[in-house]
């Protein structure tokens, strides 16, 4: 049987004492942000996207060897398990060639086959696959199990039910089945219809479409299923049918000269056409989809995590609108802290377009707040908003920018029961353009109120399954948010649920608790909350910052179970805790000289020291400090202005399997192919760039009948 451990270690390029280590923590009930963290001695510092893979692949060893057990149990308890079988069986290390094994002791509705055996066949399918070379007459043999009975009632029907079963042996092969899986992926192709070829849809360019199963991408997967879903496409698997019966004949028969040889050629081609290839068909379906849906949620996950690491735009004090039509526009204006100051509807929008108006009262709460942006949600309206907007900064002699942001799953949030439990006495329009403005000042914070699938990133998260895409993305989520940390005494339930080691049920719990106590001053008063014990305390303290509290160690990412070396290397440096309070001691290490040397004689891993140590240069850093600065605008892009070779410089929104969408100013977002991203082979647009990067991008075509901009990221000769 397998070792997990040595497969994992294989597979993620791990030693096995890494591997044990992690295993033997997530058992213990330490999460993935702790490991990743606070037990780089153990894992050798495995990053938390690993440790990610690391937990899904050995829930996935655990699941198969879980599965083998009870496969091996049924087989037993039918007498049937030999020691080959079991060997075989053991020794899977993948679920299909587990149940493949698995597939001829299945119990099965009735079939062809069940029937024939019932009728006393089987003895005659035997002597098929015997390939007795004596001469004989099979339909002279068959005369003997004619079985009127039981349907069989002439030699010929005899024959034919015998040959049923030899074609269900056949197929229930696991060998047999393996070897033309290999050669219909190999060999096959998808080949595509429509349903109704004279009706123009946007799945035109899939009519009398195939490419080969080795080549077919997996967006162009996706797209198929879609098409075919509804019921706008024929999808099929193109197999070599004469080439698969005949790997089948060289493997089954041995006896040219046997008088049953038609009877088993006869057999294995109606196996192959009526078992084997629809049910390969149905596999090779089903194992492409998920290929493709692995890889979107992979590509939706890391845009989610570069969305959500996208930098916080501190001391904004923000007017966010919220574009409509005939309801007009949303107004909220919010403080550089997020709360609420104002709010009303204004209409620049048509029907109404009451400009004047509009300007005005932008100016009112320009002066009144000392508002120096404006948010503009980017869905219906967004372009006559900011054509408004544009032009009222043009007029002013305020210091006042602005920028688009992206709405997706603003309603969302709207109308949910958090935001009602939030904001009880606002409707569901304010409460949205709040969450606009507050994308802006604290990305992070506000997505985390929203479910991951609906905030716009990634391609054909409809269609993906949806248990996994949501599993993916709350692992995301809950990287990014233990990553940068989280303030204790201002943080929302949302986000605190998102904390290692924190669920749903205790980040209210917090949030009450602070309530009703007042702010927290002390890491250790969590261990008061309620549902907090022991466990959790230890998966989440190091992630919870309290700032001006008790400790200033608390303010840190500094584990309280780490403190006493925290203070011994503040010592060290001739320097008490409150020195943290002024912003960190840039030369602490300097203080503290050799490194290596420290850990040793405080009986501490270095990596762990090394993470102190660089904690205490900058307490509580902001990873999120590292990410390109927010485009902001004066005045608004006409698409008519944009020409062939114009330069510009854009912000990507979203990354799919064939380039990005970049925001370049105008109402379309221009799309950069993936063969126009870099001067060199891009495997994938991911690798060239990242939701929330401010890229350099030419003009190469504009489609103004489509509203299509195509753009590069490689300067051209144009």
């Amino acid at each position: 049987m397998p070792n997990i451990q040595s497969l994992i270690a294989q597979e993620l390029n791990l030693s096995v004492a890494q591997v044990k280590a992690v295993i033997d923590l997530v058992d213990d009930g330490n999460t993935i942000p702790f490991i990743a963290r606070y037990r780089k001695e153990a894992t050798g510092g495995i990053d938390d996207a690993t440790l990610r893979d690391f937990d899904e692949r050995l829930t996935y060893l655990r699941n198969l060897e879980a599965r083998k057990v009870e496969v091996l149990s049924s087989i037993e308890e039918q007498g049937k398990l030999t020691p080959e079988l079991r060997s075989k069986i053991e020794a899977a290390t993948v679920l299909q060639r587990v149940e493949d094994l698995y597939k001829p002791y299945k119990k099965k509705r009735a079939t062809r086959a069940s029937k024939a055996r019932d009728a006393g066949l089987e003895p005659l399918a035997a002597l098929i696959l015997a390939q007795d070379p004596q001469r004989c007459d099979p339909l002279a043999i068959a005369a003997q199990y004619v079985n009127a009975d039981g349907g069989y009632g002439s030699p010929e029907a005899a024959l034919q039910g015998a040959q049923d079963i030899v074609a269900e042996t056949i197929a229930d092969d696991a060998e047999h089945t393996a070897s033309l899986r290999d050669l219909t992926k190999k060999q096959g192709a998808i080949a595509v219809e429509g349903i109704n070829e004279d009706e123009k849809t946007v799945y035109d360019a899939y009519y009398g479409f195939s490419e080969p199963i080795t080549k077919i991408p997996n967006h162009r997967i996706l797209a198929i299923d879609r098409g075919e879903k509804e019921r706008k496409l024929k999808v099929k698997v193109q197999a070599d049918a004469s080439a698969a019966i005949a790997r089948l004949e060289q493997r089954m028969v041995k006896q040219n000269g046997s008088p049953f040889t038609q009877a088993l050629k006869e057999a294995i081609a109606d196996g192959y056409k009526r078992l084997i290839a629809p049910s390969l068909e149905r596999e090779i379906r089903s194992e492409l989809t998920d290929r493709a849906q692995t890889d979107a949620i992979r590509v939706f996950a890391k845009n989610t995590e570069a969305l959500l690491q996208q930098r916080p735009v501190r001391g904004a004090r923000v007017i966010a609108l919220d574009p409509g039509y005939r309801t007009g526009c949303k107004l909220a204006v919010l403080d550089e802290y997020g709360k609420l100051l104002d709010y009303t509807t204004v209409y620049p929008t048509p029907p109404r377009s009451e400009i004047k108006e509009t300007q005005r009262k932008l100016a009112h709460y320009v002066q009144k707040h000392r508002v120096n942006v404006i948010v503009i949600g980017n869905g219906t309206g967004s372009r006559e908003t900011e054509e408004v907007v544009a032009d009222f900064i043009a007029q002013s002699n305020e210091p006042i920018q602005y920028t688009i942001v992206n709405e997706a799953g603003a309603s969302v949030y709207s109308a949910s029961k958090l935001a009602s439990e939030e904001y009880p006495d606002l409707d569901v329009t304010t409460r949205g353009a709040m969450s606009l403005g507050r994308r802006l000042q604290d990305p992070l914070a506000e997505l985390v109120k929203i479910p991951p699938q609906s905030i716009g990133v990634g391609q054909y998260q409809h269609d993906l399954n949806q248990a996994a895409l949501e599993r993916a993305l709350t692992g995301v989520v809950e990287n990014v948010v233990n990553r940068v940390g989280v303030d204790l005494n201002t943080a929302s339930v949302s986000l605190l649920g998102y904390v290692s080691g924190i669920n749903a049920a205790v980040a209210k719990n917090i949030v009450a608790y602070r309530e009703e106590h007042g702010a927290f001053s002390d890491r250790r008063e969590l261990k008061k909350v309620p549902k907090l014990g022991a466990k959790a305390f230890q998966n989440c303290a190091g992630f919870l910052r309290i700032e001006g509290g008790k400790n200033p160690l608390d303010a840190t990412s500094v584990h309280p179970e780490s403190y006493p070396v925290a203070r011994e290397v503040l010592k060290r440096g001739n320097l008490k805790p409150e020195a943290l309070t002024r912003g960190g001691i840039p030369d602490i290490a300097e203080r503290v000289g050799d490194a290596s040397a420290l850990a040793t004689e405080l009986g501490v891993g270095l990596p762990t020291l090394q993470d102190i140590i660089a904690e205490l240069e900058k307490p509580g850093r902001d990873p999120r400090d590292d990410a390109p600065a927010v485009v902001f605008s004066r005045s608004v892009r006409e698409f008519d202005d944009l020409s062939v070779g114009m330069e510009l410089t854009g912000t990507v929104r979203n990354v799919v399997d064939f380039g990005a969408f970049v925001d370049i100013g105008v109402k379309q977002d221009g799309l950069v192919h993936i063969s126009k991203m870099a001067d060199r082979f891009v495997r994938h647009p991911s690798e060239a760039a990242s939701v929330g990067d401010t890229v350099t991008v030419w003009v190469t075509g504009i489609d103004k009948e489509r509203g299509k901009i195509s753009l590069t990221m490689v300067k051209e000769k144009m």
